[in-house]
C-alpha cells in the first residue's frame, strides 16, 4: 500500500534517558542549562505525553493507562527570554517553552505547528517510566490498543467499535508469534478506520497506511503527471514559474487571473530534514516574487490549485493565508482529545488567526481553490483557513481528504512505530471535516479517467469562469 505523503507531526516532545529523570521538580534542574522556570516534570494536556526538562535535556514519555515508553530528546539552543528556552532534536524539530500564567503552568511550541501545547507540572513521572518494557506480543497489542483508544477521537464516525476490535484480536495475540502474524494483527484492526493519518511501520516486515476508499494518495509520480498534464491542456505552452524545488508554482493567465500551484508545506529546500525555518524562507522568498505589489494590482483573480497536495506544515499555510487579506480573521481552532476514559472530551479550543503579513502588498481579490481527494492533511487545513476569509474563497473540484490532525507519533515496546490523529481543527461553528473531507461548493471530476482520456480539466475551467464573472 503506499504511503501517504502527511509529514505534519507532534511528538509533543522528545526522550533519551538521563541521570535524574525521575527526580522531582524541585530537584530536577540543579546542575542544568534550564532555568527553574522549566526544569522540573510536566504533563501535556491531552497528546499521552510527559516531558522532563533537566540536566541539559529536554524529553519526552509517552504514556498510556498500560505503559510509558521514552520517545525522543532535544537539547538547549537559545533562551529568547526570561524563562524561555528552545529545544532542537536530531532531526532539527524545534521545539518552544515558555512560562505560563501560574508556576506550574507552561506553553510548547513545535515550529510548524498552528497551535500550542499546554503543560502542567507534576510532581514525577508515572511509575515504571523508564524500566526497560517488555517487547512481547501481547504488550504490544496492549500499547497498541490503549494508545488508540486513549486519543483517536473518530472512533464513533468511523463506525468502529474498539472494544470489540479488542475482544475480537487479542485472543489471537499469543507469546510465540512471529513478527509478521503480529504485523497482520495490528494492521487487520485499523484498516477499517480508512484515516490517511493513520500508519505502522514494523522496519523490514512492513508497512500500512491507507486513505479514504475511492481516492489517490499524493506522491511524486502522480504529482508529476498532473503538472504535466496542467502544462498542456491548461495552459497550453504558457510560462510555467516553478519555486521551492517544484512544490510551488506560477502561471500568469491569459485573462488576467493568475494559477497557484502547490505541492505540499514543505520540502522546500534540499535538505528532506530542513526544519520549519528554512521552509518559511524559501515560501516567503516565494510569495515575494510572485505576489509583487504590479502583479497583485492587476489580477482579476487568483486560482489556488491544491488537488494534489500531500500536506506539511500548517504554519506554512497560514503565511501563505497571510498574503490573501487585509484584516484578521479566524481560520480554524484546534482541540485534542484528553481524557483516556471518554473520547468526547477535549482540551478547550486554540483559536488560530490569519493575521496579515507585514510590509508587503495583499492580494484581496477573488479567489477559488481547486481540492480533490489527493488533497491531504496541511493541504487542508489552508482549504479550511481560507474558508473564513473576508471576501471569501470559492471551492471546485472534489471533497478534501479528510485529515486534519497533527500525526501523533508513537512507540511500541518492540521497536515498531505508529502514527495517529487526536485533534480536531473546528470551524467558527464548531464543526469539522474530519473523515468526509471538506466539500466543494461547485462540483466538477478531478483528474478522472475521461478528463485525461478527453484532454479535459473541468475543475480548472469551471474556476476561471467563476472568477471571470465575480
Amino acid at each position: 500500500m503506499p504511503q501517504l505523503t502527511c509529514a505534519r507531526t507532534v511528538t509533543a516532545a522528545l526522550a533519551l534517558l538521563i541521570a535524574g529523570a525521575f527526580l522531582p521538580a524541585a530537584n530536577a534542574s540543579a546542575g542544568t542549562g534550564a532555568p527553574p522556570a522549566a526544569s522540573g516534570v510536566w504533563q501535556v494536556d491531552g497528546y499521552g505525553t510527559d516531558v522532563v526538562i533537566g540536566a541539559g535535556l529536554l524529553q519526552e514519555y509517552q504514556t498510556t493507562t498500560v505503559s510509558c515508553l521514552p520517545g525522543v530528546s532535544a537539547r538547549p539552543t537559545g533562551r529568547p527570554a526570561a524563562g524561555s528556552t528552545v529545544w532542537t532534536d536530531d532531526e532539527g524539530q524545534v521545539y518552544r517553552f515558555r512560562p505560563g500564567s501560574a508556576p506550574d503552568r507552561a506553553v510548547l511550541h513545535l515550529d510548524g505547528s498552528a497551535g500550542d501545547l499546554r503543560l502542567r507540572r507534576i510532581g514525577a513521572l508515572p511509575s515504571g517510566c523508564g524500566a526497560a518494557a517488555a517487547a512481547d506480543p501481547v504488550r504490544v497489542f496492549d500499547v497498541f490498543w490503549a494508545t488508540f483508544a486513549e486519543n483517536y477521537p473518530f472512533f464513533a464516525a468511523k463506525g468502529v467499535d474498539w472494544q470489540s476490535v479488542r475482544a475480537h484480536y487479542r485472543p489471537l495475540v499469543h507469546a510465540g508469534m512471529g513478527d509478521a502474524a503480529l504485523f497482520a494483527v495490528l494492521r487487520d484492526m485499523v484498516a477499517p478506520l480508512h484515516d490517511a493519518h493513520v500508519s505502522l511501520d514494523a522496519g523490514r516486515v512492513g508497512r500500512f497506511a491507507a486513505g479514504r476508499p475511492g481516492t489517490v494518495p499524493p506522491g511524486p509520480e502522480l504529482d508529476q503527471q498532473v503538472k504535466d498534464y496542467i502544462r498542456r491542456t491548461d495552459l497550453g505552452g504558457l510560462p510555467f514559474h516553478e519555486y521551492a524545488r517544484g512544490r510551488i508554482s506560477w502561471a500568469d493567465l491569459p485573462n488576467g487571473q493568475g494559477y497557484l500551484r502547490i505541492s505540499g508545506f514543505g520540502g522546500y529546500t534540499p535538505d528532506p530534514d530542513d526544519p520549519y525555518a528554512g521552509n518559511s524562507a524559501v515560501l516567503e522568498s516565494t510569495l515575494d516574487t510572485v505576489l509583487t505589489p504590479a502583479r497583485t494590482r492587476r489580477l482579476h483573480g487568483l486560482i489556488i490549485d491544491l488537488r494534489v497536495n500531500g500536506g506539511g506544515s500548517d504554519a506554512l499555510g497560514l503565511q501563505i493565508a497571510a498574503r490573501l487579506t487585509d484584516r484578521p480573521y479566524l481560520a480554524y481552532a484546534k482541540r485534542a482529545r484528553n481524557q483516556p476514559q471518554d473520547p468526547t472530551r477535549f482540551t478547550t479550543p486554540q483559536p488560530i488567526e490569519v493575521r496579515p503579513a507585514d510590509s508587503v502588498t495583499h492580494y484581496t481579490g477573488p479567489v477559488a481553490v481547486l481540492t480533490g481527494g489527493s488533497t491531504v492533511s496541511a493541504g487542508e487545513t489552508f482549504t479550511q483557513a481560507l474558508m473564513g476569509r473576508p471576501g471569501g474563497a470559492l471551492r471546485i473540484g472534489q471533497p478534501t481528504q479528510g485529515v486534519f490532525s497533527d500525526v501523533l507519533d508513537r512507540q511500541l515496546p518492540n521497536g515498531w512505530s505508529f502514527g495517529l490523529p487526536n485533534e480536531e481543527f473546528l470551524t467558527a461553528a464548531g464543526t469539522t471535516f474530519d473523515g468526509r473531507g471538506i466539500p466543494p461548493q461547485l462540483t466538477e471530476p478531478v483528474f478522472t479517467p475521461a478528463e485525461f482520456a478527453q484532454g479535459r480539466d473541468s475543475a480548472f475551467a469551471a474556476a476561471e469562469a467563476a472568477l471571470s464573472g465575480l
